[in-house]
């Protein structure tokens, strides 16, 4: 097998691998001169599967990068497989079939009905940023509609067979649907974690643990730290919405539309109706999130055992009193004319786009109001600007003086940390032949790298752009 490494490395973004083999069981067999058998290397099938096909983000919405053809011929690929429906995973999927992509996609069920969400969403922003550019769009909405026309969903552990790779699903804990992608062909087994969660996750199920495989691709994103206790994140959130809601401001919380939006309704949920904070009005004004919210009750069985009691018990854990959801333009507007205290959850979840940006520019330079980070804020981002201490920010093409408290809860990230990967990796530490040490900052992925090479004596490599590696 050949591996390149096309997005995902140097970046938390952009994820994009092609995995590339030539099949024993593809050969046919003919007859030399003297009657006996051999095999015709003409004959062999050249098969090629993605993992991932993944937007640059960063900066802004759409990287330049996006924009540039794709290094490999796109109707020689077999198939796309899928981790999970983060657009920095699958924002550049309509494209490739743009650009002549002729086989399936594989994902799971519900990261198929995520992604037709998310790239909806994402396609009306590129939009725009197309236009900014000065280039055509990235793709249409039509585009989308015949990309999940070839978009099958998998369940985990039933095995997938394309062009010589077998594939299985794990559930990789991250989001709703998220998958670690276990692919074998001669003779050999790769495993891509994609996003490892931060478990115990309040919703969805742990991380599963692989038991073997000769190489692995390990996401970085945190693998130069560790996350606080993860058991304190409620307490954590219960008093910065107190503080603010004491010094009668407005508490802003940029927040990814897919999954942290949901946790935090869980735990805010538990807050309000045990009387633990006072009672404001919680605005979710991000149409994306509510929509993938109902999504989410499609798959309730898929949640963790808690989770399921509770909503079998006719417990709405997505719901309390004071929750106001603001889908219309109309409606967003409307949350300026209500009284402070109050506490917007709003897109996107680093401050490159959306609602937030509204919300940020009328209270940063409120300094009885907040803003809370809980995810992670790649390089070059808006958020990662203000959590770093940036004294002002330009948005919208004006200056707006930071003075507002900035607070971070990385422990509502959902990716795994350094301790947590390094124990992911465990199990498989006898077999590996090598790692390589990917989506992850530059810096963090290095640590990462060396933590392994000490702890487990595996050979692990940091990827650069268009590597390739024979495996």
């Amino acid at each position: 097998m050949k591996l390149t490494f096309y997005g995902g490395v140097g970046s938390v973004t952009g994820s994009n691998y092609l995995l590339e083999a030539r099949t024993n069981a593809d050969l046919t067999q003919t007859h030399a001169e003297n009657g006996s058998p051999r095999k015709s290397a003409s004959s062999q099938r050249k098969s090629a599967v993605l993992v991932d096909c993944g937007m640059q983000q960063g900066s802004h919405f759409a990287e330049r990068k996006n924009f540039e053809p794709f290094a490999y011929d796109a109707s020689k690929i077999d198939a796309v497989f899928i981790t999970h429906a983060h657009i920095d995973h699958i924002g550049l999927l309509p494209k490739l079939l743009k650009a002549g992509f002729k086989g399936k996609v594989y994902s799971t069920p519900a990261t198929r009905d995520f992604a037709e969400l998310m790239l909806l969403d994402s396609e009306h922003i590129l939009d725009k940023e197309a236009e900014r550019e000065g280039k055509p769009p990235l793709y249409k909405t039509n585009d989308i509609q015949n990309l999940i026309k070839v978009w099958e969903g998998i369940g985990y552990h039933k095995p997938i067979n394309v062009g010589g790779f077998a594939v299985e699903f794990f559930d990789a804990g991250h989001i709703l649907g998220s998958a670690i992608i276990h692919v074998e062909a001669n003779g050999k087994t790769v495993v891509f974690s994609g996003d490892l969660g931060n478990s115990p996750a309040p919703i969805i199920q742990p991380t599963e643990k692989i038991a073997s495989a000769d190489y692995c691709l390990i996401e970085s994103t945190y693998g130069n730290r560790l996350h606080e206790n993860i058991g304190r994140r409620q307490e954590e959130l219960e008093d910065i919405i107190e503080e603010t809601v004491k010094s009668g401001g407005t508490l802003m919380i940029p927040a990814f539309a897919l999954e942290r939006t949901q946790e935090l309704l869980f735990h805010m949920h538990e807050l309000f109706e045990k009387g633990r904070v006072p009672k404001v009005p919680v605005f979710i004004d991000s149409p994306l999130a509510i929509k993938l919210t109902t999504v989410y009750k499609k798959y309730e069985a898929s949640f963790n055992k808690e989770i399921v009691k509770m909503e079998r018990d006719g417990d709405d854990i997505f719901n309390f009193p004071g929750l106001r959801f603001t889908l219309t333009t109309e409606q967003s507007k409307e949350i300026n004319d209500a009284p402070q205290p109050k506490v917007i959850i709003a897109g996107s979840g680093m401050s490159n786009g959306g609602r937030i940006l509204h919300h940020e520019m009328r209270y940063l330079s409120d300094p009885k109001s907040a803003i809370l980070f809980v995810g992670y804020q790649t390089a070059g981002s808006l958020g990662r600007r203000i959590l770093d201490g940036a004294k002002s920010v330009r948005i919208f093409g004006e200056e707006v003086p930071v003075r507002c408290r900035v607070a971070e809860i990385s422990a509502y990230s959902a990716h795994a940390d350094q301790g947590q990967l390094l124990d992911w990796l465990k199990p498989m530490r006898i077999s590996l032949k090598k790692i390589f040490v990917v989506q992850g900052e530059e810096g963090s992925s290095e640590v990462l790298a060396q933590k392994i090479r000490d702890n487990y004596a595996v050979e692990a490599a940091v990827p650069k752009l268009g590597e390739k590696y024979v495996l």
